[in-house]
């Protein structure tokens, strides 16, 4: 159980701060986008297994001033809510 939850957390904030670059036509492969993870949080709410299927929801209610604000809900096969998220990152375009 100790590892799922490792990889769950792990796993949760590899793509999270895609969700506010979204709106601005860029995303992590556009030439000259710097973009980093300020701080990730994860509550744990349910024991959950990392190689079954989990859906992962995400949203970004705000970006702006060079960081995106994101959540994500994470939920498993049967519907539960097994785990909640929140990030800031950075997000800008490095000139040169």
């Amino acid at each position: 159980p100790a590892l799922h939850r490792a990889i769950l957390s792990y796993a949760s904030d590899m793509m999270l701060l895609g969700t506010a670059t979204l709106p601005h036509g860029v995303n992590w492969m556009t030439r000259g986008l710097q973009s980093a993870s300020l701080d990730h949080a994860v509550w744990l709410h349910a024991p959950l297994r990392a190689d079954d299927w989990l859906l992962y929801t995400t949203d970004s209610p705000w970006a702006g001033h060079a960081r995106g604000f994101n959540r994500g809900r994470i939920y498993s096969r049967d519907g539960r809510l097994v785990a909640s998220v929140a990030q800031e990152g950075l997000m800008r375009m490095r000139e040169g």
